[in-house]
């Protein structure tokens, strides 16, 4: 599997994993308030990412993860952080980490699991008029049709299970646009790895929600809704998360939020496999994502385009193009060798003018 392929499985399975979220968090709904239950979600995203965090404990404190080219800076891993994108992280944890999943369960808690499925594809919309106005991301004509045909496909599934109601789909909707938010400020932070996005957001944003909604509630939560909030949230929150960090990294926000746009379908998916019947509507809606993830994903773009110097952090391989810097220590000497094999640290790229296919991920930003 070539680089850019792992990063639309990743994509997909980020998708999956976070569609199969619905219809569980529906079922916990009935005795979990909509704050318990979100900040249950993403404390369980976050405490996935511990064992990553302890394993690369030196690569978060310790100058060894700078590469040993002459033109890198010898900074530390927080400086560099603290640095660029300290404001990045406290927005992704306010809209990503709090505000869009709290947003999220009190839609769900008024309107079925399959419609806040539907619904959830304006996440999508979200991220590409978000990008469009404020990120520099282009949507040139095939993603554009991709962006078309896959909001045409939820439209398709919403015609047979009804729109719902108004109160809950404007929380379902200003869900989608925080996390849509939250999905450009994702794909533009250079200086965090996908594991430490996870674990602040999970954490902190979690902490958050579960700790007003303990205030409020009127009772104490059992340890059985406890442990399934937690388990629920490390597969469908701290998984999914980690999986799209990556790929919005490597593809784009709004190109990788087309492949994670497949959750809801996923989540309808599930549903037959719990009794619900497979329609019409569904499987045309299936076909018409199909192609739209094929169309958006398999073409690229080519012009002239200018890269300025930058220091940053971020999970990469050196067979791009853009990643020619060289390993001095017998640490990271494999990764000379080996120019397929992924890995992160702090690195340089200079200034350079050049023209090649790309698609407007962490490398390409730039104006057209």
């Amino acid at each position: 599997m070539n680089l850019k392929n792992y990063w639309v499985f990743l994509g997909l399975l980020a998708g999956l994993l976070f569609g199969i979220a619905t219809p569980f968090s529906k079922l916990l709904l009935v005795d979990l308030n909509s704050f318990q239950l979100s900040g249950l979600l993403y404390l369980g995203s976050g405490i996935v990412i511990i064992p990553s965090i302890i394993k690369n404990f030196n690569n978060f404190y310790k100058d060894k993860d700078v590469a040993k080219d002459e033109n890198t800076s010898k900074k530390s891993f927080l400086e560099v952080k603290f640095d660029k994108n300290f404001i990045k992280i406290l927005l992704i944890i306010l809209f990503g980490g709090i505000l869009g999943p709290l947003f999220l369960m009190i839609g769900l808690s008024h309107n079925s699991a399959s419609s806040t499925a539907v619904w959830l594809n304006m996440e999508l919309v979200a991220t590409a008029i978000l990008g469009l106005i404020f990120f520099k991301d282009n949507l040139d004509k095939f993603a554009s049709i991709g962006l078309l045909l896959t909001f045409i496909a939820g439209l398709i599934v919403s015609w047979g299970n009804g729109f719902g109601d108004i109160f809950s789909i404007i929380f379902i909707i200003l869900a989608c646009f925080s996390w849509g938010l939250d999905n450009q400020l994702t794909s533009i932070v250079d200086g965090y790895s996908p594991e430490f996005i996870t674990f602040v957001k999970g954490i902190f944003g979690g902490g958050v929600n579960l700790t007003i909604g303990m205030i409020i509630a009127s009772q104490m939560i059992s340890l059985n809704l406890i442990f399934y909030g937690i388990i629920l949230g490390v597969v469908s929150y701290g998984l999914s998360i980690v999986f799209f960090v990556s790929s919005a990294q490597n593809l784009g926000a709004t190109r990788s939020q087309i492949l994670f746009a497949t959750a809801p379908f996923w989540g309808i998916m599930f549903s037959i496999f719990i009794g619900e019947p497979l329609t019409f509507n569904l499987i045309i809606a299936i076909i018409l994502l199909i192609v739209a993830v094929l169309i958006t994903n398999n073409i690229v773009h080519n012009h002239k385009h200018h890269h300025n110097k930058v220091e940053h952090l971020h999970l990469h391989s050196h067979d791009d193009g853009h990643h020619v810097h060289k390993h001095d220590s017998n640490e990271f000497e494999i990764y000379n060798k080996d120019k397929n094999k992924k890995h992160t640290h702090i690195h340089v790229h200079n200034e350079k003018h050049h023209e090649h296919n790309h698609f407007p991920d962490l490398h390409h930003k730039h104006d057209h």
